[in-house]
């Protein structure tokens, strides 16, 4: 198992966060978690082997905070930024310029970069890696309902995509046609430096199907959280890249 995880954001326990945090129950992945209120300071980070921020704006964080976030990552210590309204630009997220947001290998928007979808958005493989592995990603490809839009960083690698399509419904016909693609997963240059960006949420609404994505259910559920019942490929794929980013490929 990776070393303890801090997860921080997603409303609280009882809310969006129980997701994120059942999956971390049922993989083994021991984690200390704080709401999205909580106010951060440098002392925070210390013997933690990753950093989740998911839905927690950049407000919370006092700027001595953000510079020991971004010293203990150059000393090893994984980053991984989920999407939501409160993460990367957002509507409440502005992480645009910030330490942290400079450290993400991806180039935040200068404006709300939410991406609300009502026609389907799958997502499918841009490159091989084992957070990845034993997953379905072309025979049963999953499904979310919004993004943040981000550009990923040159050097970067970019191991999910999603693709936007435009659904018609003509008669007894129906059609999909892709339109967009934009980068959904992206990975720091190297495994040397563990920081992930993923632009979408992983508890509803944004998560959209992926929470159900597998042909088996699984319940879960952190101390002090909701109980989860979720897909078990959402829960292989979130076990996997949370294990890669606390050093435990």
């Amino acid at each position: 198992m990776p070393g303890k995880i801090l997860y921080l954001g997603d409303t609280s326990l009882d809310g969006a966060a129980s997701y994120l945090a059942g999956v971390m129950q049922h993989a083994g992945i021991s984690f200390d978690y704080f709401p999205s209120d909580h106010r951060i300071d440098s002392e925070t980070f210390s013997d933690y082997a990753a950093v989740v921020l998911s839905d927690f704006p950049a407000a919370n964080f006092s700027s001595d905070a953000q510079q020991s976030l971004v010293e203990r990552v150059g000393d090893g210590t994984g980053l991984l930024m989920c999407g939501g309204w409160e993460s990367f630009q957002g509507c409440d997220g502005h992480w645009k310029d910030t330490p942290v947001g400079e450290i993400l290998p991806v180039e935040i928007a200068d404006t709300d970069d939410r991406v609300n979808c009502d026609q389907p958005l799958m997502l499918k493989t841009a490159a091989e890696h084992s957070i990845l592995s034993g997953l379905p990603w072309d025979s049963r490809p999953p499904i979310i309902g919004g993004f943040n839009q981000f550009q990923a960083k040159p050097d970067s690698r970019v191991l999910l995509e999603c693709q936007r399509f435009a659904a018609r419904v003509d008669g007894d016909d129906i059609s999909f046609t892709p339109t967009e693609t934009h980068p959904l997963l992206v990975l720091s240059p190297t495994d040397s430096v563990r920081v992930a960006a993923l632009a979408t949420d992983v508890a509803p609404h944004w998560v959209g199907p992926l929470v159900d994505w597998g042909d088996e259910r699984v319940s879960a559920q952190a101390p002090g959280a909701e109980e989860i019942e979720v897909g078990r490929y959402f829960v292989q794929f979130l076990s996997q890249l949370l294990k890669w980013l606390g050093g435990k490929s």
